[in-house]
């Protein structure tokens, strides 16, 4: 037994990377490209950051530096989602992950939850760590921190949504995309067809190329069936279930509300179908409604909806495919992809 004058032992803390970033006020990757002496970094700032490695006490792992500075590849590819919840960002990550798995590489993956801070914060950790390449949604089409890592030499392949083409950022990235416009496009031309002509937008954010995209879809559906769109009856989301509920209590609330609503994504038609169960609406008789992205349970819902299915295990599975070509050859052209969704009709309008 020890004596009751045995002083307590302690585990000290091991300063990371992290630590060191936030003492010396910089980025992850500014401290990484510090330690080995890669990229441009100013004189001022390597000083700020060894004084911070100083104070804390950090030791870069040398074995495992030394081990990546003499492969060719770190075997590990970066892959940044916005939201984990939402079924497509899982379907597509199962398709990176059999595809990195194949090719013996593993996948890092991280989620932003639709946060500018929080995917520069992993965009930096990922650079920190060595990825090989980097797959993801930038947050919107003029992603500063995503266009850096670009410019930085990081391979980069874009699912889901698109950085601007050409323009003032001057950079061309791989992507994978689902033709949106034409998703949209018929799922609203499937709702006038049903005899609707108000009919409720809840879109995704207006400066991501998703949002776009499901936007001129409603347009254009309406504009082919000889109706004029109702700007009272367009609302723009966040892409996430709470936005999807206020925006159809909103619409649904009007005056003269519409007849039936187009939810620009799944997590935003779970929100719209609580608004309408909230207000004891019946659908379809009272109120249709037709979900870009299928949901989990869709089929045995009552009624089952009617939904535009992305195919996002294979925009997955092909990002993947392009990112390993990218890190294999660096200087190829960028290629695009688009992939076509699926309207499945069942019985919600």
């Amino acid at each position: 037994m020890p004596s009751a004058s045995a002083a307590p032992s302690f585990t000290k803390k091991t300063a990371s990377l992290i630590d060191v970033a936030r003492r010396a006020g910089v980025n992850i990757s500014t401290v990484s490209r510090t330690i080995n002496q890669t990229g441009k970094i100013g004189a001022e700032t390597q000083a700020r950051v060894q004084k911070a490695m100083r104070e804390l006490g950090y030791k870069p792992n040398r074995v495992a530096r030394r081990l990546r500075a003499s492969s060719a590849t770190s075997h590990l590819l970066g892959l940044i989602i916005p939201n984990i919840q939402n079924p497509f960002f899982a379907d597509l990550a199962r398709g990176v992950e059999d595809v990195a798995s194949r090719n013996n590489f593993a996948v890092l993956l991280c989620n932003y939850d639709e946060d500018e801070a929080k995917e520069r914060f992993y965009l930096d950790v990922m650079q920190a760590e060595f990825v090989d390449g980097i797959i993801l949604p930038p947050i919107h089409e003029h992603d500063p921190a995503v266009l850096q890592v670009v410019k930085n030499g990081t391979p980069v392949v874009c699912v889901d949504r698109s950085l601007a083409r050409g323009g003032l950022d001057k950079v061309e990235v791989d992507k994978v995309e689902v033709d949106n416009h034409t998703g949209a496009l018929k799922a609203v031309a499937h709702i006038i067809a049903q005899g609707h002509k108000r009919i409720g937008l809840i879109g995704g954010p207006a400066d991501s190329s998703t949002g776009r995209e499901r936007l001129r879809g409603y347009k254009d559906a309406h504009a082919e069936a000889g109706l004029a769109v109702k700007p009272e009856l367009v609302r723009f989301g966040d892409f996430k279930q709470a936005s999807g509920r206020t925006l159809a209590h909103d619409l649904l609330g009007h005056a003269n509300p519409p007849t039936a609503l187009f939810a620009c994504n799944g997590l935003m038609m779970a929100g719209a179908l609580e608004a309408i169960a909230e207000r004891g609406l019946k659908i379809p008789r009272q109120i249709g409604i037709v979900g870009f992205d299928d949901l989990p349970l869709a089929d045995v819902f009552n009624p089952p909806l009617t939904i535009v299915r992305q195919p996002a295990y294979e925009v997955g599975r092909s990002a993947a495919e392009l990112l390993l070509k990218r890190i294999e050859d660096g200087s190829r052209p960028a290629t695009s992809l688009q992939l076509l969704p699926e309207l499945v009709v069942r019985k919600s309008c």
